[in-house]
């Protein structure tokens, strides 16, 4: 009896605790949901939206997109990043990543219960239980949290999220959102910036070895990041190709010869100072603003704004750069400049220029030039608005401190130093400075933009915002006045006799009497075409003075160059001051039969989504005939023959060590058509060179940041030997590649062309009268 009494209450407490584990067991489970259901309702913090989750919203980068596909650069301000579809990741890429962070992500709907509960039950010494859905989840909506309990409910609501993901997005959608959004360092937001960034090609061109560095990096890219830690992040990479290996991705064999790979990282800044086209994309930022002005949104976006934003919106702009020509200018600039400038150096130092790098400076000129530098320096402006006394501010000036500065010796193009501030803004004056910009004629497009010769140390922009006098090349529209007005021809001649012209001055008629480049007067006559060729200042001279100043002015504003200039005739000589963007614009003109087409940089403009917001609408004007035209690029065609051009045609000697490799290392040797103009001012404070082929036009400015900077002589300090080379040098980089279609035919001309220009019997005859081995100068000015 006692035994069944024993027993029952046994009975009665097994129940009980069966009961027991139950309810607790049911509670659990109820309480977790109700907790997941709490945390998709919000109460535990903010949860997207459901339109949210359709539509991520993270800061997209613009991209500048060259008119041969490549990516110039980009506008962001703290995100780099540009998505890319799925079928743009390599599937090394997606194999990778799935055998290193989440073997079954294809099996599972958006958390691993596997991998949790292993998690758990060896609390995490075993790997996580983090899916890439989650981990997309973490990225795209949850902050980082203080720890503890927030850290707990985070986690499920990473896992509410996660879930919800699922339901929206297919596998493939969630693999690329989570790319994309990632944080690789370095300005690398999302795949697409980080296999440009550190391997420098886009994420389809990846090999395996290098998707498997990426990869690698999802684990803390801080911490794996090639730049810094080589070794750890090589390491880290051939974890992740055994990863590849043990779930079947790749054989034994592959990943040992893999592993046995260099990282091979190519590294590629994103910076706004740095890559391509620098001085291009900071013209193509102010374009952008100005649009933005002009075209608000058609309707509010999340944030509220009515305006686009190239750093957050992810704009596509579309550009007429095209990335291998803008190449080659950048390249022969720096090639060109970096000798040129030795020479520079050589004739000024202090014992041979004791005001170096001034010219004909006295002392008090050159403190009111360095006077100016410095209140107009960044230093000199954020200190005063800081409330700095003008004391403290020019003490500043004469501390010295750790500086880095442009160097053309380095590899880098920069070295450390100590100097003062003040010693640091005459060193920079030394350096010569660089403009050019390359256009395609029949439509202003332009195809290269190079401001200066490093956007880095030196952001003033001498294509557009630079203006200097124009020398010689001015000298073309006075032809084209001439010729247009009173139908002369390449073949008429004057004489090279001095030539006074009545002209107003400070209120009295005075004579102005130029003289040619070397003082002196050959009284021969000269064919147009000669006197264009080797810039005979006094054919000129009679040229403004039969056509009249104001013809040439008017002629000058149709061709597009917007500033004012004075109706005087000294303006033949090339006295106003003229950017290289407006020259080039002009000199197109003459190659486009007469038809004036405004330089174009940005074709096309489209958001995030494809719809495109702006397309450009070319605006052109009859300026010439064409038989004008024709005849004046006839005339051009003469300097590369026979005048200061011609150069461009064979290699010269010269004695000059420093010097030899500008001249005799360029062996251009062209024996294609070439029409041009080289241009010098006056002291040889500028050098220029325009040159025209069938379908591009260049325009190239040197010259030093102030004009009592230059070189002493004719010899270097001409357009022919400052500018002229750098043309040379960007035009065999063109032709020899084949697929840029760079013109080595002839100039169209007019089929009815009323206006002669073949002048071989005029120059037989005037041969006949003259002793034509002294006439053929070289000298422009």
């Amino acid at each position: 009896m006692a035994k069944k009494t024993i027993k029952k209450k046994n009975d009665k407490g097994f129940f009980k605790f069966i009961k027991w584990f139950w309810i607790l067991f049911a509670t659990g489970i109820l309480s977790v949901a109700f907790l997941f259901l709490l945390a998709s309702w919000g109460f535990l913090g903010e949860m997207p939206t459901f339109e949210r989750l359709e539509n991520p919203q993270t800061n997209l980068a613009s991209e500048i997109i060259s008119s041969d596909g490549e990516t110039l650069g980009k506008f962001y301000l703290d995100d780099n990043r540009t998505p890319v579809p799925f079928d743009s990741l390599p599937q090394n890429l997606v194999d990778a990543l799935v055998a290193t962070e989440d073997a079954r992500y294809f099996k599972h709907s958006g958390i691993d219960a596997r991998g949790t509960l292993r998690a758990l039950v060896f609390l995490g010494k075993k790997g996580g239980a983090s899916t890439i859905t989650q981990q997309l989840s973490k990225l795209l909506f949850t902050k980082k949290p203080s720890g503890g309990i927030d850290r707990i409910l985070q986690k499920i609501k990473e896992w509410v999220i996660a879930t919800r993901l699922e339901r929206q997005y297919t596998k493939e959608e969630i693999i690329k959102m989570y790319m994309d959004q990632y944080d690789f360092g370095y300005a690398a937001d999302g795949i697409r910036s980080a296999s440009r960034i550190y391997f420098g090609k886009e994420p389809n061109e990846l090999r395996t070895e290098e998707s498997a560095v990426l990869v690698g990096m999802l684990k803390n890219s801080s911490l794996y990041n090639p730049i810094r830690r080589e070794e750890l992040v090589l390491n880290r990479r051939n974890t992740v190709l055994g990863q590849m290996a043990k779930y079947g991705y790749l054989t034994e064999t592959e990943k040992d010869s893999l592993q046995a790979l260099e990282m091979g990282i190519n590294f590629n800044p994103e910076s706004h100072r740095e890559g391509i086209a620098t001085y291009f994309r900071m013209y193509l930022q102010g374009f952008m603003n100005r649009w933005i002005k002009k075209n608000p949104k058609p309707a509010l976006d999340d944030d509220g704004r009515d305006q686009w934003n190239i750093y957050l919106d992810g704009l596509r702009i579309y550009t007429t750069i095209d990335s291998r020509m803008q190449q080659n200018a950048e390249d022969a600039v720096a090639e060109h400049m970096k000798n040129l400038q030795a020479e520079f150096f050589h004739q000024n130092t202090s014992d041979r220029n004791p005001t170096a790098p001034f010219l004909e400076l006295s002392q008090e000129e050159i403190d009111g030039i360095m006077e100016r530098a410095m209140k107009n320096s960044a230093r000199w402006k954020k200190m005063k608005a800081a409330g700095s006394s003008e004391k403290e501010i020019r003490e500043s000036f004469t501390k010295p401190a750790e500086m880095t500065v442009f160097d053309w010796n380095s590899d880098s193009q920069e070295k450390d130093t100590i100097m003062t501030p003040l010693d640091s803004i005459q060193y920079y004056k030394t350096f010569l400075r660089a403009a050019m910009m390359s256009m395609e004629p029949q439509t202003g497009h332009v195809k290269a933009w190079v401001g200066g010769v490093d956007y880095k140390h030196f952001q003033y922009d001498n294509v557009i915002q630079g203006a200097r006098q124009a020398g010689s090349t001015f000298k073309p529209f006075v032809y084209a006045a001439a010729i247009d007005q009173l139908r002369l021809s390449p073949c008429d001649s004057l004489p090279d006799t001095q030539y006074c012209i009545e002209t107003l001055k400070h209120g009295n008629m005075e004579p102005w009497c130029p003289k040619n480049s070397d003082g002196k007067y050959s009284g021969r006559m000269h064919t147009l075409k000669h006197a264009l060729a080797n810039s005979i200042n006094t054919v000129t001279a009679q040229l403004i003075d039969r056509v009249g100043p104001k013809s040439v002015v008017s002629i000058v504003k149709n061709l597009g160059l917007t500033k004012e200039i004075p109706e005087v005739p000294s303006i033949a000589l090339g006295t106003p001051d003229f950017n290289v963007y407006e020259m080039v614009g002009a000199y197109g003109t003459f190659v486009n039969e007469g038809v004036y087409v405004k330089p174009v940089m940005v074709t096309r403009i489209e958001d995030k989504n494809g719809t495109v917001l702006y397309e450009y609408v070319p605006e052109t004007k009859d300026v010439l005939s064409k038989d004008v035209a024709y005849a004046m690029v006839d005339l051009m065609k003469g300097v590369t023959e026979g005048g200061s051009g011609t150069r461009l045609r064979h290699t010269f000697a010269t004695n000059q060590t420093v010097y030899k490799e500008i001249v005799t290392g360029y062996p251009y040797e062209f024996a294609n058509p070439i029409a041009g103009k080289t241009g010098t001012t006056q002291n040889q404070s500028d050098g220029w060179f325009m040159g025209m082929v069938p379908n591009l036009v260049t325009g190239v400015w040197v010259g030093g940041e102030e004009r009592s900077i230059h070189f002493r002589g004719l010899k270097y300090g001409q357009g022919a030997s400052m500018a002229l080379p750098i043309w040379g040098l960007y035009m065999r980089k063109n032709y020899a590649n084949k697929e840029l279609g760079v013109s080595e035919g002839d100039f169209l001309e007019p089929e009815e062309l009323s206006i002669n220009v073949d002048c071989t019997k005029v120059i037989e005859e005037l041969e006949k009268e003259i002793d034509s081995e002294d006439d053929l100068d070289d000298l422009d000015f």
